[in-house]
């Protein structure tokens, strides 16, 4: 029997909370004791897990020493104060935010394409952006096999991503579109519902997103910093799953049969 781990969600109301939860029911971890923690105004909510209700607490007041492991996604301002917090008290952290992936000595991991990173670190794992994660593990088996030399990539990403308050809008703006009522934007610069929106996070230097950037600069960390690369993101009136199109320029030959193969065989 596996031994069973104490841990932590913080952010546990929030959508990419809820999922955690659902994800650990569904994967059977051995979790032992859970704490789900939130916000002064969250706190005392009810939620479930494995059938069990479980009150959430507040984040402020909760003893990471209780716990071994905690997985964090509540913002990169909320992790920058509590997940050093949590590491003082002997707890591991996964962090699902931006606030920790381009320093150098925290380790940004996918398990299936860099696990050694893991060797390093301060008791804090970065968990990197969502549309970097599912395009490094298609890049790395044909990196090994051809080295790769540049990607140009077009994300189209749903509005997911932008947790649960960008997923009620994109319902109640459709809604409101084909009732042939005004349009509110609050969480995108445009309207979402049956529109796309080449716009993700803040702009940055040159023109592009911070959602741009952010898949360039994880993508080298994580993979190999000689990897040219540029990325336009777009945000889809889809409630979730992203999708991408990526263009791999190697360095050295490869026929098409030969990719395939790799690709299908890739874990």
């Amino acid at each position: 029997m596996s031994k069973k781990i104490d841990l932590a969600i913080v952010g546990a109301t929030g959508a990419v909370g809820e999922a955690m939860i659902r994800i650990l029911e569904q994967r059977g971890f051995p979790v032992g004791a859970i704490y789900l923690l939130a916000s002064e105004r969250a706190a005392g909510t009810v939620l479930t897990f494995r059938g069990h209700p479980v009150r959430v607490g507040r984040l402020d007041e909760f003893d990471f020493s209780k716990v071994s492991l905690s997985l964090f996604s509540a913002g990169g301002a909320i992790s920058a104060v509590h997940a050093p917090r949590a590491v003082e008290a002997g707890c591991l952290v996964i962090d699902n935010t931006s606030h920790f992936r381009t320093d150098p000595d925290i380790p940004l991991v996918v398990p299936e394409v860099n696990p050694h990173a893991l060797r390093s670190g301060n008791g804090i794992i970065a968990n990197p952006n969502c549309s970097t994660i599912q395009m490094v593990l298609v890049l790395k088996p044909l990196h090994d096999h051809f080295n790769i030399k540049r990607v140009v990539v077009s994300t189209y990403q749903s509005v997911s991503g932008g947790g649960k308050a960008t997923m009620d809008e994109l319902i109640s703006q459709s809604k409101d579109y084909l009732s042939g009522k005004k349009i509110e934007s609050k969480n995108f610069t445009k309207q979402i519902a049956f529109n796309l929106i080449p716009h993700i996070d803040e702009f940055v230097d040159e023109g592009y997103t911070k959602e741009e950037w952010k898949m360039e600069n994880e993508t080298k960390k994580i993979l190999d910093p000689k990897i040219k690369m540029t990325a336009t993101c777009v945000r889809v009136p889809v409630m979730v799953s992203h999708s991408e199109s990526i263009n791999v320029e190697f360095e050295k030959n490869f026929d098409i049969k030969k990719v395939k193969e790799i690709l299908s065989s890739a874990t």
